[in-house]
């Protein structure tokens, strides 16, 4: 009789994992910011007190007009269960602009998820409605520290040009995350990059966007990718382009989460006898070393 496996060797090259015990998510870095343009003529530009929490450029809105296209084209956007955005002005504007609905219209019974001219974007409102819910989270932020266009304005400044966007989870109104003379490691932004995956298996949602920035992205991926395939690692931890959105698996290895299967059927309903066959060869050998 034919093997019908022949020529296919084992080997390590593929897996297989229980799809309730995984999450897509689709990583964003925010489009360009006035401090992505005057960092890269001078870097010493980051210094600057000009470009606290640093909003989007026109090309940087004409890259999320982009993204937005083939988030639509692509089916992506029906997929999205839920928006995490950074709580900081670029991320949440190319948040919105991306995954948001569509202009809003005044008299609405519903809050625009921004308001018209929000960050002096000169972008009109943009609906709640017909899309995902949005959360700012603290955890998926850029680097801490020395940097002003890295420190976020309080809460109460946001919540007027975001109206609907869930701010519930950010325990302080002002920035205490943010010091003037301590930037955080790179160690220290993997480490809360790895929090931070953990923390979304307290969520029920299992197709998550997340638009957070390069440094946040690049050390949290690099940890992660460590034990891949040199080829594999390289594509997951390189930079991320302006506006670069990625998929990936999130994988539970560790059991954080608690969902049970939402596509499994146990079978046998109604009940019968269904002795498999390998299982009887196996009884069958079991009887005859008995005797």
């Amino acid at each position: 009789m034919s093997n019908p496996c022949a020529g296919m060797e084992p080997g390590a090259t593929t897996a297989l994992y229980p799809l309730h015990r995984c999450k897509t998510i689709y990583l964003v870095r925010h489009a360009q910011g006035i401090h992505n343009v005057a960092g890269e003529k001078d870097f010493g530009a980051y210094m600057s007190h000009d470009l606290f929490d640093a909003q989007l450029t026109p090309l940087g809105w004409s890259q999320v007009d982009g993204l937005r296209e083939h988030v639509k084209k692509s089916g992506l956007a029906e997929k999205i269960e839920l928006v995490i955005s950074s709580p900081l002005l670029r991320t949440m504007q190319t948040a919105v602009g991306v995954f948001g609905g569509e202009k809003y219209t005044d008299g609405v019974n519903a809050p625009p998820l921004m308001v018209e001219n929000a960050g002096h974007s000169g972008r009109p409102a943009v609906s709640s409605l017909n899309c995902p819910p949005f959360i700012a989270v603290e955890t998926c932020r850029e680097h801490l520290g020395v940097h002003p266009c890295d420190k976020r304005r309080s809460i109460t400044e946001y919540r007027p040009l975001f109206p609907a966007i869930d701010f519930s989870l950010i325990e302080n109104d002002e920035d205490v995350l943010w010091e003037p003379d301590v930037r955080e490691a790179n160690e220290a932004v993997a480490l809360r990059g790895m929090k931070f995956m953990d923390w979304l298996w307290t969520r029920e949602e299992k197709e998550i966007a997340i638009v957070s920035h390069s440094g946040f992205l690049f050390h949290t991926l690099s940890m992660y990718s460590k034990e891949c395939h040199p080829t594999i690692r390289d594509e997951v931890s390189k930079h991320f382009a302006n506006c670069e959105l990625r998929s990936m698996v999130l994988v539970d290895r560790s059991m954080l989460g608690s969902y049970s299967p939402r596509f499994n059927y146990p079978g046998k309903i109604p009940a019968g006898l269904d002795l498999p066959s390998d299982i009887a060869d196996k009884k069958l050998v079991e009887e005859a070393e008995k005797n």
